[in-house]
């Protein structure tokens, strides 16, 4: 649910099952940002002594599982991650605490259950209802233009 502060992140239109470099790039990221930005996974990542490490560990699941759910190897998706073919199984059976989260956020994915709220700071009301309404806009143009495409 969008409040007044907030901006939702629509996460209906990520594949699930990539095919290709770009669905794979485009599932990763949706799996980093929708862990990363978990209620339940903020308030542990924002330790400032342990941010780099989570956010490390969370772009390596998150790169492994969408590699994974395309079709890769172990050892591709460890070379081009540039991690062990053992780190990558462990984050993939969520042996690790990373994998475990990322593994979470690909079934509420799945699930269609995948929803983030994230609060804008620094805009009053009036700025972000003209944002929103922009943004409106934008997408109403881009639906037309995909429509005449077809």
């Amino acid at each position: 649910m969008t409040t007044e502060n907030t901006f939702e992140v629509d996460f209906t239109k990520v594949p699930i099952k990539p095919m290709g470099a770009k669905e794979v790039r485009e599932l990763e990221i949706a799996l980093i940002i929708g862990t990363l930005f978990r209620q339940d996974v903020l308030k542990e990542v924002l330790d400032p002594k342990e941010f780099t490490t989570w956010v490390d560990s969370l772009a390596v699941a998150a790169g492994a599982l969408a590699r994974d759910k395309a079709g890769y190897p172990i050892s591709k998706i460890a070379e081009e991650l540039g991690r062990t073919e053992a780190t990558i199984r462990n984050h993939l059976q969520g042996k690790t605490k990373a994998g475990k989260l990322v593994l979470e956020t690909y079934d509420m994915l799945k699930r269609g259950k995948l929803q983030l709220a994230i609060p804008v700071a620094g805009c009053d009301t009036k700025e972000l209802e003209e944002l929103r309404a922009k943004l409106s806009k934008v997408k109403e143009t881009l639906e037309k233009l995909l429509e005449e495409l077809k």
